[in-house]
């Protein structure tokens, strides 16, 4: 089943006079903070990409203290195989994305023959400590089955206090399921992250695109 993209009208909310906050909803229905807050520094495409990475220093991309906030936009991320969990890596030094990680996954559900509807907290995918990579959901590959949403990724270059990281997905699993996810939890290391890296479990990413934003704090 095709499912429709949700796009928000733009607004302006003025908490004070002559001063208004804008929020304007992009082709794909995520909303994003007008003006210059937000600043695109990257945007790859996969084409049958075994990964999509983002490392400091590399083909344009920051990842340092240029930004306290960064924020990774996912499109449309589809699966050249089915079942596959989308997943995140985050890499302190080095060449490996195994930057020790802590983390909570809770989800809401509802199949679409109305089987079944699940709000629960996902044991299987929380993290303690763990150096693997961070499950997201579980993906089809049918064509309309991907998953869209984002990452934000907190002062990753500090060399003094771990590394937060909060995640809401949206997704069409194997099952015709689907699920709305969100994953909270820190990296529990000092050294700075510097590069941030997307997969399929198994498989490569068959299609979509992820955009990395650096957010202003003023």
């Amino acid at each position: 089943m095709a499912i429709s993209k949700f796009n928000y009208n733009s607004f302006n909310v003025t908490p004070v006079a002559s001063k208004a906050l804008a929020f304007n909803s992009d082709a794909d229905g995520f909303t994003t903070a007008s003006g210059s807050s937000m600043i695109l520094i990257k945007t790859l495409t996969a084409s049958s990409s075994a990964t999509l990475s983002f490392v400091d220093g590399a083909d344009s991309v920051v990842l340092d203290d240029t930004y306290p906030v960064y924020k990774f936009e996912f499109i449309g991320i589809h699966p050249a195989t089915d079942s596959a969990i989308f997943q995140v890596g985050f890499r302190d030094g080095g060449t490996d994305y195994d930057a020790p990680k802590t983390s909570t996954f809770f989800y809401a559900s509802h199949k679409e023959d109305d089987s079944q509807t699940v709000l629960a907290y996902e044991t299987s995918y929380d993290q303690a400590q763990s150096t693997s990579f961070q499950n997201f959901n579980n993906i089809g590959n049918a064509n309309d089955e991907n998953v869209s949403g984002d990452l934000q990724l907190f002062n990753p270059s500090s060399t003094t206090f771990v590394k937060h990281f909060i995640s809401r997905h949206i997704s069409e699993g194997p099952t015709e399921q689907m699920s709305d996810a969100f994953v909270s939890g820190y990296c529990n290391t000092t050294t700075a992250i510097d590069g941030v890296q997307f997969k399929f479990s198994s498989g490569n990413i068959d299609a979509g695109t992820i955009k990395l934003y650096g957010i202003k704090d003023s």
